[in-house]
Order: C-alpha cells, then structure tokens, then sequence
C-alpha cells in the first residue's frame, strides 16, 4: 500500500512517493494507493448509485443498453453478455466516459469510444455521482503518472506533456452476481 498523498498534496516527499510507485511496478507489476483524495462521501455515493441501478429490473436498465449508445461504447450490457476470449463473463456492467458534446470534433467525425455517456432516468444520481467520481479519478491518474515519471528520472509533467494531455477516459461498473444466483433475461 502507497499513500499517494504527497503526490495529491504536491508536498516534499513526492520523490520518496515516486520510488515507492517504482519499485512496486519494477517488483510487482502492481500496486495499492491510498491517501489519494477522493472524497469519502463521493465514493460512496458512486456505490450506492451503482447499486441502485443494478437493482433494476433488466427490462429498465435495457433503457440505457450499450446498443443505444452506438461508437462511443456506452451504457449498460446485461449478465453474461459480454465475451472475454470467447466465453461469457459472469456479470453484468454499465460503461461511462468523459462526457463529450455532439458538436466536440471528436463525436463529429464519429470518432470510436467519444460520445455522451447514456443514464437511467430510474437512478438520477448516477449522473450526477459519475461525472464528479471520473474527475477525481481523473485527477488521480494524472498524479499518478506523475510520480511514475519522477520513478523513472524523467520531470514530473513529462507524461502529460508527451503522452497524456488529452486521454481517452473510460469507467466501467461492474456486478459480479454470487455462483448460482439467478440473473439475466
């Protein structure tokens, strides 16, 4: 576990922070972070929405399924309804991005994985906890990459300014139903 808060904080011990992030990728190829500053609260309200929304009845979540949220791949997919290496998954999801405009360049030229995110009308609060949660999260990563740097010897703005100024953001939600439970259509 690393406490990133130096990193959030921008305090002096970043680069005791930025060792730690790379020796655990180096030796791990993974690792655990806390101290990163996402609010409490909003964590866990993001639960409790994603809760709620998969409390629903399929037949509602269907309102927002990933069919309808064409090339920018948003919105919900049911249980076992999405493939990994060809077999079904045991869960079900709905996936969220950085809300985009249809007049943004990127959704006019239909550019895949950009778009406006879909929300169910039944659980108001999704919309107004994701947006918020994948800004913080957001701003973690970036922080993140910035300690990565500092591991690696290069400047701390190095990954924003090279490679991550404008990234493709996504956010997935899962629901894992337990070994035997009833679900699906």
């Amino acid at each position: 576990m690393i406490d990133v808060s130096p990193l959030v904080a921008g305090d002096e011990h970043i680069t005791e922070v930025a060792t730690e992030i790379d020796r655990a990728c180096r030796d791990f190829g993974f690792f655990y972070i806390e101290g990163h500053g996402v609010d409490e609260d909003l964590q866990e309200e993001m639960d409790g929405a994603a809760r709620a929304f998969f409390a629903l009845p399929d037949v509602d979540k269907a309102e927002i399924s990933m069919a309808r949220g064409g090339r920018a791949w948003r919105g919900w997919f049911p249980f076992e309804g999405e493939l990994t290496s060809g077999r079904a998954d045991r869960k079900e999801g709905i996936y969220f991005g950085e809300e985009l405009p249809d007049d943004d360049p990127r959704v006019a030229r239909g550019t895949p994985l950009h778009g406006a995110n879909l929300f169910p009308s039944q659980v108001p609060e999704l919309r107004t906890t994701v947006l918020p949660f994948l800004d913080a999260m957001t701003a973690v990563g970036h922080r993140l990459l910035w300690g990565m740097a500092v591991g690696l010897g290069l400047e701390p703005g190095w990954f924003h300014q090279h490679l991550t100024a404008g990234p493709l953001i996504l956010f997935r939600i899962f629901r894992y139903p337990p070994e035997g439970a009833v679900t699906g259509p």
